[in-house]
């Protein structure tokens, strides 16, 4: 990888050690993102491409090492914290209500509204944040009713709603048809074009290479 300047580097992740017993997962691992990137960390099953993504993510809390984000330290105890510092992951399983609207989902766990009145206006607010990025789905659907990307685009429209400038996407193309990872595809670049930044975790070469700006490969819990 080429070196990157402080100035562009939106993530930094230094000396991240996380176990569980009887299992080192991350080896004092380094990763970098930088600003409007695509950053694939590429791995076989096990490598602890998704360990290291959680610790980010806020889910587990590294053993030691350090995160900054845009140059700032930070410790993240929660999810919340990591979508207070503007990270947001999406899941291979996702963390979705199926009997409730598309709207009513983006807005769970959100501390306003807390009582919601005006459920029209936030499904112009979820239509208009979709059109923006090319994450089209019916704000009034049920999520039952969607198909698997559908319901993908929901869970990425929960983590833009709540102002994500860095989006983790686990193994996304995983559940998808093959017809609808292109558009996946299409849709992490529009994000990229309006100031994102994306990690896309794989373990296949050929997703990497047709959607990746940079790759880290993990190899039994470190960089290779």
């Amino acid at each position: 990888m080429t070196e990157a300047t402080s100035s562009n580097l939106i993530v930094e992740m230094r000396g991240v050690v996380k176990r569980f017993p009887g299992v080192l997962a991350n080896d004092h691992v380094d990763f970098e993102l930088r600003a409007g990137e695509i950053h694939a960390l590429l791995g076989e099953n096990g490598a602890g491409k998704s360990t290291l993504m959680n610790v980010l993510a806020g889910l587990y809390k590294q053993d030691a090492g350090i995160i900054k984000v845009k140059g700032t330290p930070l410790e993240f105890s929660s999810p919340r914290d990591a979508i207070n510092a503007g990270i947001g992951m999406v899941h291979q399983h996702f963390m979705l209500v199926p009997s409730q609207t598309v709207t009513e989902n983006v807005l769970l766990g959100l501390d306003e509204p807390r009582f919601i009145m005006r459920l029209n206006a936030y499904d112009k607010e979820i239509a208009d944040l979709g059109d923006k990025f090319g994450l089209k789905v019916d704000p009034r659907a049920k999520i039952w009713q969607l198909s698997v990307g559908e319901q993908q685009r929901v869970e990425l429209l929960k983590m833009l709603y709540r102002g994500a400038d860095v989006l983790i996407m686990d193994e996304p193309t995983a559940v998808l048809a093959p017809q609808e990872i292109e558009g996946l595809f299409q849709t992490l670049r529009s994000m990229i074009a309006q100031g994102k930044s994306v990690i896309f975790i794989s373990h296949k070469l050929q997703e990497v290479t047709a959607i990746a700006d940079r790759v880290t490969v993990l190899r039994r819990g470190k960089v290779k």
